[in-house]
């Protein structure tokens, strides 16, 4: 045992010396001007190390170096600049004059993605040749220059395209190794904190780089993420990625397929592609199994539609209105769609999105370059089905939109509580229409769109009037007639039709018709979106629920239209009932009636000529 533990010891002191006789006899320095000239004979960067290089031994053998900056040929600004470097090399290549280097570490850098540190390559320079210009070792050469791994900690990446605003990305952690082939396995972590959120990003991924820089392909197995503050929902969202994704540099290309993300409880797989020309160009092919938009929107979720809630109406308190980010409003709105071209196609088995719930959505649009067009945007919603193709074009300074939405069977009441109108109407709604208007959204659509539609409706329920009972209990207050007695605050209704135009948040409904086996109406009117106002006027009969009493009179009530002003805000409906007007009418034509059946029968009667004026007069 003595004797292995006085050969180690030999050993060791042996290694020692020979480290600590190659850290006197070499100097780091003498590897300066070769790193600074290899890098630019076989990238065409330039490479600049600020201070004098030192060994560091342990725990590796490494040199040292202060500030440095690593500059794109023709660019103005450093794209890599560090307050350290390390430099992890092998100890027996420098035996034989060669530079292995295991690894870099980079300790506060800043990487700089912009138009400054681009590559500008001078008019008359020649063009290279299409093929793999990755360097090889040569082994005729006395020094060679090899990177295996690369290390960056406590950094940042500045990332900016053209003109638009830079994005930055803080706290950066990378870990790339590298084999002969140039397949690398790379580990990388960072944050973005931008208009007051915070977006922190987490990847791992194999990317082979042996035909770089003309193709580069990466294999993304894991990406998590996590957005909040700012206006994000209040829950923040996180999820995961993983993809296969490519750049093709001859064609500006970078495509992706085996897409598969998760954001909160929403799931997304497709591929696409997009070439980043002038105007980029992009494809996509999009899959949700799953797309809970209350989970990913900001603001308070909506609540449930459930079909209870769409019975009994909009009996709920409308919800406050969200703050937004501000913008500046002389710049037109939708100004990124100008930006690019798009084809997309877009399938979802479910999307739930302010209390709605819709399935088998499908939607196939293009983007050119300001002219958004919906071809197709159509799916189902309960038992019911809609439609929305249209247009929206924003070349010119103001939107101009155009819609024509369809829906067959759709319950009303989820509409209008998704929007928070407080009319309590239920029922399944089919309606043909064309509309126009500037901005889609649900405020621009109740101030300044224009269109027509007709609308049927079916199981139609109208809480807080009850036409009927309105009716017949003034009817029983004035007469003798008898009334069944309904304490049921709701006109029903098994159908419902009529024309409607839209302009600038003003409705006006023309050829209302309704019908049951107990009313049958007609009407019109008008309503005010923006002022939540109405002012109609309905025609009704009521067919059923009388008892007894008088039966002429019961069945003049039957056939005469009675009257019925609505009007008011929607949240506090009144009505104005001119029954006495109709029974007064009635009386005077029964008396009339009466009297003209006396009259004919006493013509020889000296009153006769008396009755006969008096009818003249009434």
């Amino acid at each position: 045992m003595r004797r292995v533990l006085t050969t180690l010891m030999i050993l060791l002191v042996v290694l020692v010396a020979g480290i600590s006789a190659l850290v006197l006899l070499v100097n780091p320095n003498d590897f300066r001007a070769y790193m600074v000239q290899q890098v630019e004979a076989r990238s065409g960067y330039q490479l600049q190390l600020d201070e004098p290089l030192r060994w560091h031994v342990w725990p590796q053998l490494s040199i040292l170096s202060g500030r440095m900056s690593l500059t794109a040929p023709g660019a103005s600004t450093p794209l890599v600049s560090a307050a350290n470097m390390r430099l992890d090399v092998e100890l027996w290549p420098l035996l034989s004059h060669q530079l292995h280097v295991k690894q870099v570490m980079l300790k506060g850098a800043v990487i700089q993605l912009t138009p400054q540190t681009k590559a500008a390559r001078k008019p008359d320079a020649p063009v290279a040749p299409d093929d793999n210009p990755m360097p090889q070792v040569d082994a005729d050469r006395g020094w060679s220059y090899a990177i295996s791994r690369l290390q960056v900690a406590d950094s940042v990446l500045v990332f900016q395209h053209e003109n638009e605003e830079q994005v930055t990305v803080r706290d950066i952690r990378l870990n790339m190794e590298q084999d002969a082939s140039y397949h690398a396995v790379v580990d990388f972590s960072g944050r973005i904190n931008r208009n007051q959120r915070d977006l922190t990003l987490a990847m791992k991924a194999n990317i082979d780089a042996a035909d770089y820089p003309h193709n580069l392909d990466a294999a993304i197995e894991q990406f998590d993420w996590q957005l909040k503050g700012g206006d994000v929902a209040p829950q923040g969202i996180s999820g995961t990625a993983t993809l296969n994704a490519r750049w093709q540099e001859a064609q500006k290309r970078i495509s992706f397929s085996n897409l598969n993300v998760t954001a909160n409880d929403s799931t997304l797989s497709g591929q696409g592609s997009v070439v980043l020309n002038d105007t980029p160009d992009w494809a996509l092919d999009l899959h949700f199994d799953k797309l809970n938009l209350e989970n990913l929107l900001s603001g308070q979720t909506m609540t449930d539609a459930s079909s209870d809630a769409a019975q009994k109406g909009q009996a709920q308190a409308k919800l406050l209105p969200r703050p937004v980010i501000a913008s500046d409003s002389s710049e037109p709105e939708y100004t990124s769609l100008r930006g690019f071209t798009a084809r997309v196609a877009l399938t979802a088995g479910q999307i739930r999105w302010r209390g709605m719930d819709f399935t088998d959505v499908s939607s196939e649009m293009t983007n050119q370059a300001g002219l958004l067009t919906l071809s197709t945007l159509q799916g189902k919603m309960g038992n019911g089905t809609l439609s929305l193709p249209g247009r929206l074009d924003v070349r010119g300074r103001t939107p101009k939109s155009a819609f024509k939405p369809t829906l067959e069977n759709v319950e009303i009441g989820t509409i209008l509580k998704a929007f928070d109108y407080p009319i309590a109407l239920t029922g399944a709604i089919s309606m043909n229409s064309d509309f126009t208007g500037n901005q889609v959204d649900a405020m621009a659509f109740r101030h300044d769109w224009q269109g027509s539609a007709h609308l049927e409706m079916a199981n139609v329920q109208m809480e807080g009037l009850n036409f009927q009972q309105l009716i017949q209990q003034a009817v029983a207050r004035s007469s003798d007639v008898k009334v069944e007695q309904d304490y049921d605050n709701t006109t029903r209704l098994d159908a419902l039709s009529t024309d409607l135009e839209l302009d600038h948040g003003t409705v006006t409904l023309s050829d209302l018709q309704g019908s049951s086996p107990l009313i049958a109406l007609d009407g019109q009117g008008t309503l005010d979106l923006v002022n939540e106002e109405s002012d109609t006027q309905f025609n009704v009969r009521v067919l059923s629920g009388w008892n007894g009493g008088n039966s002429e009179l019961i069945t003049f009530l039957r056939k005469t239209p009675i009257p019925i002003s609505v009007y008011g805000k929607w949240d506090a409906l009144q009505y104005n009932l001119k029954i006495d007007q109709v029974l007064r009418d009635h009386l005077q034509g029964e008396a009339k009636r009466r009297l003209n059946k006396w009259a004919d029968r006493n013509k020889d009667s000296k009153y006769s000529e008396d009755v006969k004026k008096l009818l003249e007069k009434m």
